[in-house]
């Protein structure tokens, strides 16, 4: 079983405090930018071992009936049909998604703003689309000059076009379908415009990477860079924090740099800057609940050569950058790590080269490691991954565990009947082979009852995987890397 690192109850309780904490220091009303996923934060899970994906959401519905979600998503990226890479849908069809997630879970939803407005037919559609459904829509417009015209951003010609977005409850979570959506935009211009009504409410900025109270070059904040080397970010120490108070924080670029312009606007619209630095606009506590310091740097580093393989096989199939490659290949050297500090890595590339054919090694929670090669019968990950069950059930290797009466009807019906041209069976077929043979065999019955000991365990393989082994070693939880080549002969991608 994996090491916890990470006191998730701690950070539940300590965070809420936190954002109540900041809350007060305003009259009553916060508009906090969310920056990163609000659920399903698997980067943070696989870092920081111990915080559930769905930490950030548990935590906000502990404030639940002090706080309502705005989802702001830009007209840029409806009219252009901008993507999720990580499901695959549009950001428009994620704000509904979010919407739907969000109300289901209790948080009340206010509104959905289309930022940097336009009236394109496309952007119509969407904005009917979601009036239809009873979500309230607002439009913020783009300011020329922004974000440096200060003058005119902070004016009646600049927020002040803005439709203001009616709130009732003191915290306002501000929330998108990814980056470039116009969060910060429109908590700023919401600043501008509740002070035109009397109310000096508050901003904050809620991001969880980089950890601001860990060291620079610390892994678990190497980590994040590696995790957004497609945006080029950069951590750097806060100059701004440095010098207000003497002490040594971290941030990111890109708060650093826009930081004299944000301090800039809230002089205007409050004639002073409630903030020093861009630390300051921060309330994430995530690295006040490290426990095992050395359990989520090791984490980190796995971390960070797992994007470097996901970096290679985007380039490898047409979807990525190779300066993507080299900027991780550069945190890898800070980090002191090679690709083969990942275990199941050069047992995986030993069998592949011994053998001349495409390999797999699985590393259990334990630390065994386990192999699996190509055969008639099995692709390396299926084989890898019946090797894996039989060892964990304590069935000799050579016990079969499946019966050929269980493939051979697969095999005729890819073959037969689907035009395949490759008889060896995928993990998912294996599995239904196996669980078609645990009807009558016991060992096939046992080695079935092993794949929950497989969530968390490590793979590699020694060439790019077809989409459904993929996706199979998702779902049984398993983390999962492969060589940047393309299986030749009959194992196609």
């Amino acid at each position: 079983m994996q090491q916890l690192g990470f006191d998730n109850e701690k950070y539940l309780r300590i965070q809420s405090e936190r954002i109540k904490e900041r809350i007060s220091h305003f009259e009553g009303k916060l508009y906090l930018e969310f920056g990163g996923k609000l659920f399903d934060d698997y980067h943070a899970s696989r870092v920081l071992p111990g915080f559930e994906p769905d930490s950030k959401l548990k935590m906000l519905l502990s404030l639940k009936d002090e706080a309502e979600v705005v989802i702001a998503i830009s007209a840029e990226d409806i009219e252009r049909n901008k993507k999720r890479d990580d499901l695959g849908i549009g950001y428009d069809e994620d704000v509904l998604r979010l919407a739907n997630v969000f109300t289901e879970r209790g948080l009340s939803v206010n509104s959905v703003v289309i930022t940097r407005y336009t009236h394109s037919p496309v952007v119509m559609k969407f904005k009917q689309r979601l009036e239809r459904k009873k979500i309230k829509v607002y439009k913020h417009y783009s300011i020329e000059g922004y974000p440096g015209n200060v003058p005119l951003i902070v004016s009646d010609k600049g927020y002040g076009r803005d439709e203001y977005i009616e709130t009732t409850k003191p915290l306002i979570i501000v929330t998108a379908p990814g980056p470039g959506s116009g969060k910060m935009a429109t908590c700023l211009s919401q600043l501008y415009n509740e002070n035109r009504r009397g109310v000096k409410a508050g901003y904050a900025k809620f991001e969880t990477f980089p950890v601001w109270n860990l060291p620079l070059k610390h892994p678990v904040n190497l980590a994040y860079e590696a995790a957004t080397a497609d945006l080029n970010d950069v951590n750097m120490i806060d100059p701004f924090h440095l010098a207000a108070y003497g002490e040594t924080t971290v941030n990111y670029n890109r708060d650093v740099e826009i930081f004299p312009v944000m301090n800039a606007i809230f002089e205007g619209i409050y004639g002073e800057s409630p903030y020093k630095s861009p630390t300051d606009m921060g309330v994430n506590m995530v690295g006040m609940c490290i426990t095992n310091d050395e359990v989520c740097r090791e984490a980190s580093k796995q971390e960070i050569i797992r994007r470097y393989y996901q970096a290679k096989e985007a380039v490898a199939r047409g979807t990525g950058d190779e300066k993507e490659i080299y900027k991780i290949e550069l945190l890898m050297q800070q980090a002191d790590i090679t690709p083969e500090y990942r275990a199941v890595v050069k047992p995986c590339m030993d069998r592949a080269k011994k053998e001349g054919l495409p390999a797999m090694a699985l590393e259990l929670s334990d630390g065994t490691i386990v192999t699996g090669g190509t055969t008639p019968l099995f692709g390396p990950s299926a084989a890898g991954l019946l090797n894996a069950l039989k060892h964990l059930a304590g069935i000799p290797k050579k016990v079969k565990v499946i019966s050929p009466q269980a493939i051979e009807p697969i095999q005729k019906l890819k073959i037969d009947y689907l035009g395949s041209q490759n008889p060896a069976l995928h993990t998912d077929e294996t599995l239904i082979a196996l669980s078609m043979s645990a009807a009558d065999d016991p060992n096939a019955r046992l080695a079935m009852e092993q794949l929950p000991k497989l969530r968390g365990c490590q793979v590699h393989t020694s060439v790019l995987l077809a989409h459904v082994d993929v996706k199979t070693f998702k779902k049984l939880g398993i983390s999962l890397t492969s060589e940047a080549v393309q299986e030749k002969g009959t194992h196609k991608i």
